[in-house]
């Protein structure tokens, strides 16, 4: 395993009603060119995986007022990513590609793209 040579430090700063609902979010990285500025977002999904329990642990948090035409793209290109990283990670074309046939067929029930359009 390599020496660790640079770390990053990435923060997520959540504000939350009376109800413990988002109602704003943002986020920065400690080397980012502008790691200063705070960047707003409406949505993040992460997951962690836990290489002890072989378990992912999932964060999923969006603000309330986030718009369900805004989740479905933002469903559409975070499955976009994830065929192209699973791709990357293991090689494994043929699985891949049936994960992008999903997205394309997410993408056109959800209106994000029309069924002339290809990913």
């Amino acid at each position: 395993m390599s020496d660790i040579i640079k770390k990053s430090i990435i923060t997520i700063e959540v504000g939350l009603d009376d109800n413990n609902v988002p109602i704003a979010m943002e986020w920065n990285a400690s080397d980012a060119p502008n790691h200063d500025d705070k960047q707003p977002c409406k949505a993040m999904l992460l997951s962690l995986f836990d290489k002890e329990h072989l378990d992912t642990l999932k964060i999923d948090l969006w603000t309330k007022d986030m718009q369900i035409m805004e989740m479905d793209r933002f469903f559409f290109q975070t499955l976009r990513g994830m065929a192209d990283t699973y791709y990357q990670a293991t090689q494994n074309r043929q699985l891949a590609s049936e994960m992008q046939q999903f997205v394309q067929y997410f993408g056109q029930s959800t209106g994000i793209i029309n069924s002339e359009e290809t990913s």
